[in-house]
């Protein structure tokens, strides 16, 4: 079977989803392509913690009636030192900006419904996935579905399609760059259905290593603590997950804190991982097929909201105004603010965690840190504006840095 679309997106997460609902509103074309099926998509556990700019995202895609209704908004975070808590105000030190409680997957539930409704072009469980021509003027997919072969001939290709997805593999080995960080630890995280500790999200650096206190709505709580990547899932029942919870967060959030029967329990690995360029013929890079964040600094979603929404306004560029610039600058432009994101996550995790070769002298350097931020309002002001989201002004002045650098200059684009 062989059709044609404008753009044809891969993966039905919350990048792809809601890039395609942003063609729609602009009145272009597209098909998304999952290989998962709707159940396992729907059903996946991951971040939620949406910054002003992803909101305003929902808000243009036309799928935040729901969120604004449910979502929690947050005006403030919770640091803590050994169980000892101080706020840092979001909303006073970033001239009215905040973040908003709703998790991942009620998005992508939100932008599963507005397509159905629609009677949009989104094929869920499409195996053998393959990108063609991508360097051309006409590339094409092709994939498998209910028994048939598909060809999709196409202007664009957008790869939304995560880490393990075939987008970022179909850019050659010599173009290709790939930079990680791994770390030395995980994040164990409990889902309960009980009230949250604190109205507010609390991240706690504690001498047995870094805990969260987190929340999907108020009935919802979601918890982590950090554990080694040797520990197994079985030998942390519930009772010692709140019992370890308690002493990490401190007195004040134990006092506070329901404890419950787990409906969700997973040992998740950190790590940062950038790969450039985001671009290579017409194939374009969105979210986790390009970046991957620690969860620290809740930026996973919001980066690759980032992506999407500079692909989108590049795309609509080109069909409206007959303009390639943005295409042509949309690695530049999106890596820059990838980077930025990451430099916030890999620092915001360095100051909460504990890691295994940490000696005294490092131990001190973090309480000296976390005693300034306590102390000050201009570092509290640093924290504060990247933790809602830099502006995206920021990522035309990171772009313009990276490409004024000799070692970045040629490797913005490809294709």
């Amino acid at each position: 079977m062989r059709r044609r679309t404008q753009v044809a997106i891969i993966g039905a997460g919350p990048a792809g989803l809601l890039l395609s609902q942003l063609l729609h509103v602009a009145g272009i074309d597209s098909i998304v392509l999952e290989r998962r099926s709707q159940s396992y998509v729907e059903g996946r556990i991951r971040a939620g913690v949406l910054e002003q700019g992803t909101v305003e995202l929902l808000e243009r895609a036309g799928v935040a009636d729901r969120l604004h209704r449910d979502g929690l908004q947050h005006h403030g975070i919770r640091l803590a030192l050994d169980g000892e808590l101080f706020r840092i105000d979001l909303h006073g030190l970033t001239g009215g900006r905040a973040v908003t409680v709703y998790g991942q997957t009620e998005v992508t539930h939100d932008l599963i419904q507005v397509h159905q409704a629609r009677g949009a072009a989104l094929v869920f469980e499409a195996s053998d996935v393959a990108l063609h021509d991508l360097e051309g003027k006409a590339p094409f997919v092709t994939y498998q579905a209910d028994g048939e072969s598909h060809h999709v001939d196409c202007d664009y290709v957008a790869g939304c399609d995560g880490y393990h997805g075939v987008s970022r593999p179909s850019i050659p080995a010599g173009i290709l760059r790939s930079f990680e960080k791994v770390y030395p630890f995980g994040w164990l995280g409990i889902l309960a259905d009980v009230p949250p500790c604190d109205d507010e999200l609390i991240y706690s650096n504690h001498r047995n290593g870094f805990a969260l206190a987190s929340m999907r709505s108020l009935t919802r709580s979601r918890y982590y603590i950090q554990v080694p990547l040797t520990e197994k899932l079985e030998d942390w029942p519930d009772t010692r997950i709140w019992d370890e919870l308690s002493l990490r967060l401190g007195p004040e959030a134990a006092a506070r804190m329901t404890h419950g029967p787990s409906i969700e329990k997973s040992i998740a690995p950190l790590r940062s991982f950038v790969a450039e360029p985001m671009r290579h013929g017409r194939l374009f890079l969105a979210g986790d097929a390009a970046h991957i964040v620690p969860p620290t600094g809740a930026k996973g979603l919001n980066l690759a909201a980032s992506d999407v929404g500079l692909l989108a306004d590049a795309l609509i560029s080109h069909y409206r105004e007959n303009s390639d610039a943005a295409l042509e600058g949309y690695s530049a432009r999106a890596l820059a603010r990838v980077w930025m994101a990451e430099r916030f996550s890999w620092w915001f995790t360095s100051l909460t965690h504990r890691f295994p070769d940490m000696d005294d002298f490092a131990r001190h350097m973090q309480v000296a840190e976390l005693g300034y931020i306590r102390a000050s309002r201009q570092a509290q002001a640093v924290l504060a504006e990247n933790y809602v989201g830099l502006p995206l002004a920021y990522s035309a002045r990171g772009s313009e840095a990276r490409q004024g650098m000799p070692e970045f200059a040629n490797m913005g684009e490809a294709g």
